[in-house]
């Protein structure tokens, strides 16, 4: 048995869970609604105020996905309840981000401003030009919307310059010794 899927999820009481005949799995809270469909093998049983995602075979494939499965509902309710915030950090002269309508545009030293969107469900706040905060509640989209950004000018080992997450450390390098 798969030790995250077999884990019970409670659920808080402002969400609410609403099973489909067509396997599919919505899930609303204060925040906002989402929805996902299980894949084949995968059950999910509701009690009270509780989940339990089970799985029909021993099939490899679908022992992969019970735990995965358990885990895309818990995040899908802490996404509707609490919702998830990834911070990122601009470090470089001259670097800067602003949000421009429904597109977020970076200046990151290079001969062209990158205009990237921004997807539906997700918000974007930029303070002192330089630090960029993404709310959604949908885990994914946040996190592929930071990895993103961050991809446009990863930090460099040499001048740590760059796009980083807030609170990541960089492993700086030594430059050229001159003999």
């Amino acid at each position: 048995m798969s030790r995250v899927g077999k884990q019970i999820i409670s659920i808080p009481d402002k969400v609410s869970i609403k099973l489909g005949d067509d396997r599919s799995v919505q899930v609303k809270g204060p925040k906002g609604e989402l929805a996902w469909t299980l894949p084949p093998g995968i059950k999910v049983a509701t009690q009270a105020s509780e989940i339990n995602v089970t799985r029909e075979s021993e099939d490899r494939r679908v022992r992969a996905l019970h735990g995965t499965t358990q885990r895309l509902i818990t995040n899908m309710i802490v996404g509707v309840s609490q919702g998830y915030t990834r911070n990122l950090e601009i470090h470089g002269v001259g670097f800067r981000a602003t949000v421009k309508g429904s597109h977020i545009d970076l200046q990151l030293g290079q001969s062209h401003d990158r205009l990237h969107p921004i997807p539906k469900g997700v918000k974007v706040t930029v303070t002192e030009n330089t630090k960029i905060a993404i709310e959604g509640i949908d885990k994914q989209i946040v996190g592929q919307l930071a990895a993103d950004i961050r991809a446009y000018y990863p930090p460099e080992p040499y001048k740590a310059k760059g796009v980083r997450y807030a609170g990541e450390h960089i492993r700086r390098k030594a430059g050229k010794s001159v003999k």
